[in-house]
């Protein structure tokens, strides 16, 4: 699903946010990225996304070489993609339902069909009897949650999150990484990034660890680098 090949990513000339990583994520495959904040962990994730591309070396996901991919088909290649973010970035003129059919009207879904998704994604997230609610009026984690509905709604087969659990506290925080488990049993492959360490430990899944930009070490029963 996800394979790096000595990747480096400089910005501006600076010391190289991400340095020589090798790095392979299976089909179906749950991992955490850890380490601490400017780590690269962000970076990471943006470049697995299209978000930004590598100074060097070689990025592959589902069998897709993303320096060789034309602009044209960077949006294509994004639907099979959700990402959530720390923030939500959620829109609050909108209620939670428009939020999360956002990706759908991109895509050009009918309504009919949107509308089951939507409603289909907010159950899953235990959010369904908030859907005309107006996004300011959520919690934290449930504004989270919604972030979560709106990456997951057009059914992706490959999951980003960047620190979902930063602003939450420890039980929310858990709530949260449990949906990631819970997608991750049906079949979505996911790669989340966190520096919760003793929360990601005790969910039993692959870590790697970044620190200064370097794959430095790895936990788990599989070899460095792989998930």
């Amino acid at each position: 699903m996800i394979q790096l090949q000595r990747v480096t990513k400089h910005f501006d000339g600076s010391t190289a946010a991400l340095h020589n990583i090798n790095l392979r994520v299976d089909t179906g495959a749950l991992a955490f990225v850890t380490g601490p904040s400017g780590a690269g962990k962000s970076t990471l994730l943006r470049l697995i996304a299209r978000l930004e591309r590598p100074t060097r070396g070689r990025i592959m996901v589902n069998g897709q070489d993303l320096e060789t991919l034309p602009r044209r088909r960077v949006p294509q290649f994004r639907r099979s993609i959700g990402l959530v973010f720390q923030d939500h970035r959620l829109l609050f003129d909108r209620s939670v339902q428009a939020n999360v059919a956002l990706p759908l009207e991109i895509l050009g879904y009918r309504r009919g069909e949107a509308r089951k998704r939507v409603r289909a994604a907010l159950d899953k997230v235990g959010l369904l009897n908030k859907e005309n609610a107006a996004p300011q009026t959520l919690s934290a984690g449930e504004q989270q949650r919604v972030g979560i509905a709106r990456a997951i709604v057009h059914r992706p087969a490959l999951l980003l999150a960047d620190e979902p659990t930063g602003n939450l506290d420890p039980a929310l925080s858990r709530e949260i990484m449990n949906l990631f488990l819970d997608f991750n049993r049906v079949g979505v492959t996911a790669l989340v990034a966190s520096h919760n360490l003793e929360l990601i430990s005790s969910l039993g899944k692959p870590m790697l660890h970044l620190e200064n930009g370097q794959l430095e070490a790895r936990h788990g029963p599989r070899s460095e680098g792989r998930a």
